[in-house]
């Protein structure tokens, strides 16, 4: 048999490259464009982008509890709560935090309220299965804290069984090894208010066919509620819960000298947060909901300018939806990072940088920088440069690591009048976000060095929120980010950011992904930011994150992850495809490796075969964390900004594989 020379065999594969990557490249082009055609007919008029976050019952429950707490039901948008909570409604009677998750006990119990208080029946067929469902899981006592604080305020749960949180705790000064500023700012931002309201306990009476006492498992109600001691004597659990009682013992004492202060000290500091420059308190939904309720239950008159603002701000959350009659609320607004992650993706997929539309964005992202303020960030980052870009439209005390990364991304991808000026701000942001650095090397959203273990057993830290680590997404963006504003990969920032990934790598390859669901978040953006900052992707540890990534494709060529993994890891890497998931997927495999594999055309043709006619996708599964194993959220936006950028770099690595 004679052999084939090397050169003919040479020349046969190339063309049968060609011809089998060119159809699907054409398609991908035609994909690329009719996305790109959606998105630009998505922009403001003030040039930005924003979508929607959906998220999962609790917010609507909790919008019913505060028009009764607060006196003033509105009853058309409470009919229209009603309608959302019914359509949510599972068929066990529960209600669940993500897309075909399980029932949860918080957002079931909140539910349940919300539709007692609405003029419900116990023997209401809904209610019942409702009721058995909370029973099933524990009811009542199993609930979180902040569940039942809220309960609290109705009288259905006992005081003295909370968690006490002293007003006395915003005058820990900041050097001290605890204080309010060790927290994460999401929690301080509740914690403030929630002490005051823990002073006062404004409570509201109901009526008795409004009360819970059928969500306390029998013989439960009148027992101790209060948390269990731990069986180990010497546990940090221990010692708080030892603190907590001495603390109550304090609070039931006439003289408190310090209170008076503490309770004008944490007003004033919640006025400065709510006064211009900011959407409200940390500018997301818990927080703003404890100041509308602090300044009432403070004698601060309707009429008071701070009492309106407050509460236009806390409206500015619901969303009206006349063509599909429904009312929702979301948790904040997303302003920002929708049009940061957009313009990166329209620029990248080429749309001429200096397009009219990408300029306006540009001028708009320009225009919300963080500059000449300090906010609560600087008590554990002392640096003197003040920049950043906050997640919201407006929020001067918290401008986050995360959203100034993805913003410097935007900005270095397109050209805009001032280019001169554009840099000065770049390199300004650059050094801001570089000055958050952790000691472990990693970057986290809002702070620096928050990530003191033992204060996850405080007793009212069971939302699993209390710190804000560093992660590796973030980080990985930060890498991004310094490859491509031209930092030296012998630097040391990037050394100890790539240290930290290394250190964070689980065992099978893969990453976890804190603020985007959940592994396939992590890996992707591991990947894609050990690429940009030139690290050789032929490392070991490097392919296994490819070959996990590989791994995880669904046969119709996508991928998908539940949020179902926080609380199980074993599930990572399953689930029904997404289109930004999907996309997340193809831009990590797409980062580690030089040619087209497999993988790589059954994720594009799976974004190609998915894509409606319009130019956008459909997406039903929640993408996005707030809190893992506690609230998640779903960008509207992700489904079609990600599949835009992930189709980019397939562009662009098709068209270098065929050179």
């Amino acid at each position: 048999m004679s052999s084939v020379p090397k050169k003919t065999i040479s020349v046969s594969l190339e063309t049968f490259r060609d011809q089998a990557a060119l159809p699907l490249l054409e398609r991908a082009r035609e994909v690329m464009r009719k996305s790109q055609q959606y998105l630009m007919g998505l922009q403001k008029p003030e040039g930005y982008w924003v979508g929607e976050l959906f998220v999962d019952a609790t917010l609507v429950a909790d919008k019913v509890a505060f028009m009764h707490w607060s006196g003033e039901v509105d009853f058309d948008k409470q009919s229209r709560c009603v309608k959302n909570l019914l359509d949510r409604q599972m068929p066990d009677g529960g209600w669940n935090t993500y897309y075909k998750g399980p029932s949860e006990l918080n957002a079931t119990t909140k539910a349940y309220f919300a539709l007692k208080l609405a003029g419900f029946s116990p023997d209401d067929p809904r209610m019942v299965k409702a009721h058995a469902t909370i029973v099933r899981l524990g009811g009542i006592p199993k609930a979180n804290t902040y569940t039942k604080l809220f309960l609290a305020l109705f009288g259905q749960y006992p005081w003295k069984y909370l968690p006490i949180i002293p007003p006395e705790i915003i005058l820990l000064p900041h050097w001290l090894y605890f204080n309010i500023y060790e927290m994460s700012s999401w929690s301080r931002g509740m914690v403030v208010p929630l002490s005051i309201i823990n002073h006062f306990k404004p409570m509201r009476h109901l009526s008795p066919e409004k009360q819970l006492h059928e969500l306390f498992p029998y013989g439960t109600e009148h027992s101790n509620l209060g948390m269990p001691f731990d069986r180990k004597v010497f546990t940090w659990k221990n010692f708080f819960l030892r603190w907590d009682r001495l603390l109550k013992f304090l609070d039931t004492l006439p003289w408190k000298p310090g209170r008076k202060a503490a309770l004008k000290k944490a007003e004033a500091w919640i006025l400065e947060r709510i006064t211009d420059g900011s959407d409200g308190l940390g500018a997301i939904f818990p927080s703003m909901m404890y100041t509308c309720m602090v300044l009432r239950t403070l004698g601060y008159s309707e009429d008071h300018p701070l009492v309106r603002k407050a509460m236009r701000d806390f409206l500015d959350l619901e969303v009206h939806d006349t063509e599909k009659d429904e009312f929702r609320v979301q948790p904040c607004l997303s302003p920002i990072w929708d049009c940061a992650i957009t313009v990166f993706a329209l620029s990248e997929s080429g749309i001429p940088k200096d397009h009219p539309a990408l300029q306006k964005a540009g001028a708009w992202i320009l225009s919300k920088e963080v500059k000449d303020f300090r906010g609560d960030w600087k008590y554990k980052n002392p640096t003197p440069i003040a920049s950043g870009w906050a997640f919201e439209y407006n929020n001067k005390f918290y401008p986050d690591v995360d959203d100034t990364f993805k913003v410097l991304l935007a900005l270095g991808s397109i050209k805009l009048p001032d280019e001169a000026e554009k840099e000065k701000v770049m390199q300004r942001a650059l050094e801001w976000a570089i000055s958050f650095q952790c000691k472990c090397g990693g970057f986290a959203a809002f702070d620096k060095d928050v990530t003191k273990k033992w204060l996850q057993d405080v007793p009212f830290a069971d939302h699993n929120a209390i710190l804000d680590p560093p992660c590796s997404d973030i980080t990985a963006r930060a890498l991004e980010v310094f490859g491509r504003m031209g930092l030296s990969l012998k630097e040391p920032v990037v050394q100890r950011a790539i240290k930290f990934v290394r250190d964070t790598q689980l065992p099978d390859g893969s990453w976890e992904g804190r603020w985007g669901v959940n592994y396939i978040y992590g890996t992707w953006l591991v990947l894609r930011g050990l690429k940009a900052v030139g690290v050789d992707m032929n490392q070991d540890w490097i392919l296994r994150g490819l070959n996990w990534l590989e791994s995880c494709q669904n046969a119709d060529g996508g991928w998908g992850e539940s949020p179902a993994t926080y609380d199980n890891p074993r599930l990572k890497g399953q689930g029904e495809s997404t289109p930004s998931q999907t996309a997340w997927a193809l831009m990590g495999i797409i980062a580690a490796t030089d040619h087209m594999r497999p993988s790589i055309r059954g994720g594009v043709e799976y974004l190609a075969n998915t894509q409606n006619a319009d130019g956008s996708w459909t997406e039903d599964h929640i993408t996005g964390t707030g809190f893992p194993k506690v609230f998640y959220l779903k960008y509207d936006m992700y489904r079609n900004n990600w599949p835009l950028l992930a189709l980019a770099d397939f562009h662009r690595l098709a068209a270098r594989d065929r050179r």
